[in-house]
């Protein structure tokens, strides 16, 4: 249903409606600031950033054919987008996988379970930065946005088997990663402290 209303806001836009452009933003802004600011690791970049993935959308929207997801299509200029930056200013892009992570914790589960839940989620994220950079954006990419197989293909410009290779060595390395440093951490969490 969403994908059939972004079609109908782009044909508008496309039409020349331009105030239409602006459902567009609302809709996706949380999701292109998040994903800025988890890959320049700066709330101010991350801004700038989101408003640079929306102006240079605005001009390409020509360019998308409709065949993927909006969200893909926008996903892989916010990507791109903060590369350039990243590459121009010289800072490595980092995940930033904790916010989002303590933000999964059940909203309805009791005091204590949150807690564990964070406590693990934490950890996860430790082991996530751990990583290297192009396992812990796969794994990010997969787990924490759920994107399919197919659109980080389109995404990373990978071929689907390439994708599912990386996939399954960025699971294992992250396992070696969680097994290697916080093995009693989460023995703790898994049998009671």
């Amino acid at each position: 249903m969403q994908e059939q209303q972004d079609a109908d806001i782009i044909h508008r836009v496309l039409q020349g409606d331009r105030s239409a452009y602006a459902l567009l933003v609302d809709r996706y802004r949380h999701l292109v600031y998040t994903l800025a600011l988890r890959m320049l690791n700066n709330t101010e970049d991350a801004e700038e950033a989101a408003q640079d993935v929306f102006i240079k959308a605005f001009h390409a929207l020509r360019s998308y054919n409709g065949n993927g997801k909006f969200s893909t299509w926008l996903y892989t200029i916010t990507r791109n987008t903060c590369i350039s930056r990243s590459r121009s200013s010289k800072q490595p892009v980092l995940p930033q996988e904790e916010e989002k992570l303590a933000r999964l914790a059940g909203h309805d589960e009791s005091h204590n379970l949150q807690q564990e839940q964070a406590g693990r989620k934490k950890i996860l994220a430790k082991a996530i930065d751990m990583l290297a950079a192009d396992e812990a954006e796969i794994i990010t990419l997969y787990y924490i946005q759920e994107q399919t197989v197919d659109e980080l293909s389109k995404i990373l410009g990978l071929s689907v088997s390439n994708i599912k290779v990386k996939l399954y060595r960025a699971r294992k390395k992250l396992k070696e990663v969680l097994d290697r440093h916080y093995k009693n951490e989460l023995a703790e969490y898994y049998h009671g402290k």
